[in-house]
């Protein structure tokens, strides 16, 4: 299947009714299309979609990480924000990351957004929360640091982390003060705020464009994106851009207590804020706002996709701190989709890295709220059973709520007479092997994805597998992307990870020389080694992730890293855990965020002799690091700590994130690892077994003032 096909609105199961398999295979496929268009969006500013099915993509892989966490991937959508720095600008790092925020898309949402945020908090349900409700702006999201009042720098998103140093084009927009007036000024202070075209700034500088023989801009998104990132700072001045702030990357170094006030103290320094900001205490009042923001919408003069709402008080947000690339005490409130009827024209059939057949509709394209949708993924052969969907028919294809564009349903009134219904294959279609539904023991219960048994000698899940080896989360590999490494293993020269690292060498002993081959030359192929020498050095949990075992995501990576220390210590007990009666299984076993299935399939890859025999020459070309995680100095600082029974003052996820910024370990079970169990009431069997082992046992009390201290 060609790129583009895959990367077009795709219809897809509900979050709930996913499978374990299921839910793995999307989430591969929603990082790879939300990093395909996060790459279009934030460097090259020519979006192929819009922004609510943009945000349909994020939503739905957040919502799948949330009902499955150990499936998280280390190149998960959810860990990053946007995409790498533009090359011609200075790359600027951000003092405090600049993250993106999480979505809803009804009442019942933002319902239980408030409620996750009491229960984290331990507050009582229904209890009054100040929230602050504020227009989404659809611009190009900017971070200005002003020492003593002047502004010094302003950097772009970027990847979240590392943006681009825009400074003299910002300098440009009249809505940006260069100098802060009133009193009470930090000496440093990082506002963060969005820079947009109003609507009819847009239309003339498009038909100054039109006129000129220049560029026309799909929107006004892209038109401020555009326009901030020219070279030339003198063409940004011809333009017109507007700025609203937000927020600040450190409040607590404000003398203020909430977002409102913060707010309140912009506009007294000089700064806009949206007028149509809002205070308010419960889910009604924020649906009021929101309903009236949408009625206005088409009149504001500029372009919203929704209403962002935020904790209002600064030291419940410092509580409630993050979680991947979102703050707990914020949430955007999406506006809603569309529905449109198309024709199915074929059904094509994938195989995925872990040789998961999936069944892809060939649709008529259709728009959908101003998107061309041609192709859809229709999961497995039960989902096209359920809803009877034939070659042939038409069907109802919607964006909304937690699902990128989905067929509803068939419209069966449209049928001809005729069609058939669909046999799923039962040989994989790429080397012929027997394609299989496992059953689960436990419940003896198909599984509903058929997977090819061919493995290593199945092509499509070996091509699959060296694409997830070079992602961006794993090797990233500059310059070796999916079709070049499509193109060198249907040439013979990468066949296997290894082969990557021993390319350069092949090659120069090779008749069929890269540089002399179509599309390529000295540099481009000089580039290429270089780049893979960069990166023969790699940490820990990136080597883990990339090896591409099931369920291991960047989480689970990253875990597993921390836990081992060191690969060789990592390889040898995920051998010796092949005995489930080891210590090396328990342990195993024993690591927070490490599930039963995750262990059977780390298991299940290192009892395999080719899996291990290539990471065994994996290792003989590249140096593998412990990963280096920040050191932070506190009390329980590299100590292992494990909660029980209820906690009354903290949630049982509010100890847990507490714990792990202060540097600590936290672990599902007890053993003799253990250095802490915070015990609550009702605390059982962890409680006799922490007494068996003699691990320091506290009380919730005693665990906030050791950490205090």
């Amino acid at each position: 299947m060609e790129m583009g096909a895959l990367f077009v609105s795709v219809a897809l199961k509900t979050v709930d009714a996913l499978t374990l398999d299921e839910a793995r295979l999307e989430l591969v496929r929603l990082a790879k299309l939300i990093g395909y268009h996060d790459e279009l969006y934030h460097r090259q500013d020519a979006p192929e979609i819009s922004d609510g099915d943009y945000d349909a993509l994020r939503v739905r892989n957040e919502a799948i990480e949330g009902r499955f966490p150990d499936l998280v991937l280390s190149n998960s959508p959810s860990l990053s924000v946007g995409t790498k720095p533009l090359e011609g600008f200075e790359k600027a790092p951000h003092l405090v990351p600049m993250l993106s925020l999480g979505n809803g898309f009804s009442k019942d949402d933002i319902a239980d957004f408030l409620d996750r945020v009491r229960r984290f908090l331990n507050m009582e349900e229904g209890a009054e929360l100040a929230v602050v409700a504020e227009p989404k702006i659809d611009g190009l999201s900017i971070s200005l640091s002003y020492e003593q009042g002047v502004l010094v720098r302003a950097a772009t998103r970027g990847d979240g982390q590392v943006g681009e140093n825009v400074t003299a084009n910002v300098r440009t927009i009249n809505e940006i003060p260069h100098t802060l007036k009133g009193k009470n000024l930090p000496d440093s202070l990082d506002v963060r705020g969005e820079i947009y075209m109003a609507h009819e700034d847009f239309e003339i500088l498009n038909a100054n464009q039109l006129e000129r023989g220049a560029k026309v801009f799909a929107n006004p998104r892209n038109a401020a994106a555009g326009s901030l990132r020219q070279l030339d700072s003198s063409v940004t001045a011809q333009r017109v851009l507007k700025f609203f702030a937000y927020s600040v990357a450190e409040p607590n170094k404000l003398a203020l207590e909430t977002h409102f006030e913060i707010l309140s103290a912009f506009e007294s320094w000089g700064f806009p804020i949206n007028p149509l900001t809002k205070l308010c205490h419960n889910v009604d009042e924020l649906m009021a706002v929101y309903e009236g923001i949408e009625k206005t919408r088409a009149s504001l003069g500029y372009d919203i996709d929704g209403v962002v709402y935020k904790v209002d008080n600064l030291g419940l947000q410092n509580r409630l701190g993050f979680v991947s690339r979102a703050p707990r005490w914020a949430i955007a409130h999406k506006f809603a989709a569309e529905k449109a009827v198309t024709q199915l024209e074929a059904i094509e059939i994938q195989v995925g890295r872990t040789g998961a057949l999936t069944p892809v509709a060939k649709l008529k394209p259709v728009t959908v709220g101003g998107v061309v949708v041609a192709s859809a993924n229709l999961h497995n052969e039960d989902e096209i059973a359920r809803k009877d969907v034939r070659v042939g028919d038409w069907v109802v294809v919607q964006r909304a709520g937690d699902v990128i564009p989905q067929v509803v349903e068939v419209v069966l009134d449209k049928r001809e007479g005729g069609l058939e219904p669909f046999e799923f294959p039962t040989i994989c279609p790429a080397c012929g092997s027997r394609a299989l539904r496992a059953i689960d023991p436990k419940t003896l219960k198909e599984d509903a994805v058929r997977r090819c048994s061919g493995d290593f000698i199945c092509p499509a899940q070996v091509v699959e597998r060296l694409k997830h080896f070079v992602s961006r989360n794993a090797f990233d590999i500059e310059g070796l992307g999916i079709k070049q490494i499509e193109a060198f293993y249907n040439e013979g020269r990468v066949m296997a990870p290894v082969d990557i690292f021993t390319l350069e060498t092949r090659d120069k002993r090779s008749v069929k020389r890269l540089k002399n081959a179509e599309g390529w030359g000295d540099k481009s192929a000089a580039n290429l080694w270089d780049a893979i020498e960069e990166r023969r050095i790699i940490g820990l949990d990136r080597f883990v992730y990339a090896l591409g075992i099931r369920h291991v995501g960047e989480t689970t990576a990253r875990d597993l890293a921390r836990h081992y220390g060191d690969v060789e210590q990592w390889l040898e007990q995920m051998v010796e855990a092949g005995d489930q009666d080891s210590v090396a299984f328990l342990e195993l076993n024993n690591i927070d965020g490490i599930g039963a299935v995750v262990a059977q399939s780390l298991v299940a890859f290192f009892q395999t002799e080719q899996s291990v025999a290539q990471v065994r020459a994996l290792l003989e070309q590249v140096i593998v690091e412990p990963v280096v995680f920040e050191e932070v100095v506190s009390p329980v600082s590299a100590k292992t700590v494990v909660f029980t029974g209820k906690l009354e003052v903290m949630s049982r996820g509010e100890a847990k994130a507490q714990a792990e910024r202060l540097g600590a370990k936290v672990a599902g079970s007890v053993s003799g690892k253990t250095d802490i169990l915070v015990a609550g009431p009702g605390a059982g069997s962890k409680l006799k077994k922490a007494q068996e082992h003699g691990v320091e046992v506290l009380s919730e009390q005693e665990w906030i003032d050791l950490v205090k201290g």
